[in-house]
């Protein structure tokens, strides 16, 4: 049952992780527009497997920070602040706001899977976010920092990873629709930032 949990977290949480859209999955959409649909999922399997060894060491480092409780509770509260913060943000300031892709010049006959690979190293916000997640759902039993059960987390990291950046490449064109996906991506980051909140404060009013 942990590797259930394992790999249902695992693949959920970085499935609406990249989700909303940002320097990686546009890049991954205007490759399958500009040179198909072949280049632009060889460049997610580059990121999947960044991302795959960025969740395996937040891993290690939550299961670090999971033996140190003061730790936790200090965490715990800046993320509370930081979510509804973010939540308030997406869905009340930023949901009429355009967002642009720029434009970048690439050699088309340039590896994409190394440039997956690189684009995804250059975003570090998967370490802190899997550390947050994965301490969170521990607390509730949910999730275990076991072998095999943490591997199998990292594995479906990947995959969710992979199953977010397919829809990018399949469906979405960034000139066509970049203004509509984002008014709906802000309200779905707000409404999942406020999901995360809400788990946060009932963790916190737990321990009291």
């Amino acid at each position: 049952m942990a590797i259930f949990y394992n790999l249902f977290i695992g693949f959920l949480g970085s499935f609406i992780g990249v989700l909303p859209p940002g320097l990686i999955n546009m890049y991954a959409a205007k490759i399958s527009m500009k040179e198909g649909r072949k280049r632009a999922f060889l460049f997610s399997v580059g990121v999947c497997i960044t991302v795959m060894c960025q969740t395996y060491i937040a891993l290690l480092l939550a299961r670090y920070i999971g033996k140190h409780p003061e730790v936790v509770n200090m965490l715990q509260k800046v993320a509370l602040g930081i979510f509804i913060s973010l939540t308030i943000y997406f869905i009340f300031i930023a949901k009429d706001t355009p967002r642009e892709m720029r434009d970048h010049n690439e050699n088309s006959k340039r590896n994409r899977f190394f440039l997956g690979i690189f684009i995804a190293a250059l975003n570090i916000l998967p370490i802190p976010y899997w550390i947050y997640l994965s301490i969170t759902f521990s607390s509730f039993g949910v999730f275990t920092f076991s072998q095999p059960a943490l591997w199998f987390a990292v594995l479906a990291s990947g995959m969710g990873t992979f199953a977010s950046l397919a829809l990018y490449v399949q469906f979405f064109r960034p000139k066509e629709h970049s203004r509509k996906l984002n008014l709906n991506m802000n309200y779905v980051i707000g409404i999942v930032t406020a999901a995360i909140s809400v788990i946060t404060l009932l963790k916190i009013l737990k321990e009291f």
